[in-house]
């Protein structure tokens, strides 16, 4: 396999990461890739995935002209822009506290979301966008914040490995358990 490049995401890669989105959506797979392998929960359409790309640009691992994977990056600002997200949105607003601290002191963004193409997946390829991530926003932002479904276990052990730390549990109104977790870059 080439080597992979992580880096800011252009234009140009707007298209294949939205391929990559529609290939792995929970509806496009069959139950045992979901329960196997992860699956990613929000379709973005490409107008609001450039103008989240404009406001802070998502991170891409790139082998040659290929996307192998993506970790989008969203402003709070686009809190509105996604119904799917507004129960997080609403326990965020709900006085979470992290280190003792209300949530809307902090300087953070969501991790919008994050896929691995299956070839590129167990290579180093999810670890390797977030490093990216930490090292393009660390000196403007103080943590990252997402949120997984709880079933989806292999995103979950994904995240933990990479250092992200539960804030809080909640159930949706349909029904589904997510984990509300973060990502912590202040110097303890």
């Amino acid at each position: 396999m080439a080597d992979v490049i992580y880096r800011a995401a252009v234009e140009r890669d707007l298209d294949q990461i939205l391929t990559l989105q529609r290939r792995y959506l929970e509806e496009s797979l069959d139950p045992a890739e979901v329960a196997a392998d992860g699956f990613v929960t929000v379709r973005h359409d490409r107008e609001l995935l450039a103008a989240m790309n404009a406001a802070e640009p998502h991170v891409v691992a790139v082998c040659g002209d290929r996307v192998a994977g993506y970790a989008l990056v969203m402003l709070r600002s686009f809190a509105d822009r996604i119904a799917i997200l507004e129960p997080m949105f609403a326990q965020m607003r709900a006085g979470l506290v992290w280190d003792g601290v209300p949530l809307d002191e902090y300087r953070y963004f969501i991790m919008g979301q994050v896929c691995v193409d299956k070839p590129f997946r167990g290579s180093g390829v999810f670890a390797g966008m977030f490093e990216k991530m930490r090292e393009l926003y660390r000196g403007r932002y103080d943590f990252t914040i997402t949120e997984v479904a709880r079933r989806n276990a292999r995103s979950i052990r994904a995240h933990e490995k990479v250092g992200f730390e539960l804030l809080h549990r909640y159930r949706d109104p349909s029904g589904e358990e997510w984990d509300l977790i973060l990502w912590d870059w202040t110097p303890r």
